[in-house]
């Protein structure tokens, strides 16, 4: 394949996929900049090993599937420990302000069901994402994840029924 191809289908996937591979990201890194640095490294990998892809998935599942890898990689990652440790010692030093409070109670009103889905654990968040946020069906989820079609079908079940109680307890206390 010769650099005038690889530019033409690297500028095609990027329009059209762009978008999509950054609220993937997001949902792994939960900060816009990083998910774009993460979708960024996607497209350099998807560049460099255009020639090696073998059409044995869709380009679309294949790119979903190094944006995790590369998500994954960064959460494990010495860098991204420390900024974390780093957000909850400034996050304990605002709490004591209530001003801060008050911003935080406005953040998880706007922000209610995406806290909602965070608050289940990250094997049925995925398939959640992929399922109700990027519309892939189970196979394409299964392709994605590397895990079989009845473990996405699965996954989806019981994070339905985990997110179902834990509406009902916020709206039995008020929330």
């Amino acid at each position: 394949m010769d650099r005038e191809e690889k530019d033409f289908i690297l500028e095609k996937v990027m329009i059209e996929y762009g978008n999509d591979l950054v609220r993937l990201a997001f949902s792994y890194v939960k900060d816009t900049e990083t998910a774009k640095d993460m979708v960024q490294n996607t497209f350099i990998k998807c560049y460099k090993n255009l020639d090696s892809y073998r059409n044995d998935a869709k380009i679309k599942t294949w790119l979903y599937r190094i944006t995790i890898n590369e998500c994954k990689d960064y959460l494990k990652s010495w860098n991204y420990k420390m900024v974390q440790v780093k957000s909850f010692i400034n996050e304990t030093a605002r709490s004591i302000s209530p001003s801060v409070e008050k911003t935080v109670m406005d953040k998880y009103n706007s922000d209610e069901m995406k806290d909602t889905i965070s608050s289940i654990p990250k094997v049925y968040r995925e398939v959640v994402f992929l399922y109700y946020y990027e519309s892939l069906n189970s196979e394409e989820i299964a392709t994605v994840l590397d895990i079989s079609v009845n473990t996405v079908k699965t996954r989806l079940r019981r994070a339905k029924q985990r997110l179902q109680s834990v509406i009902k307890e916020e709206e039995f206390n008020g929330r």
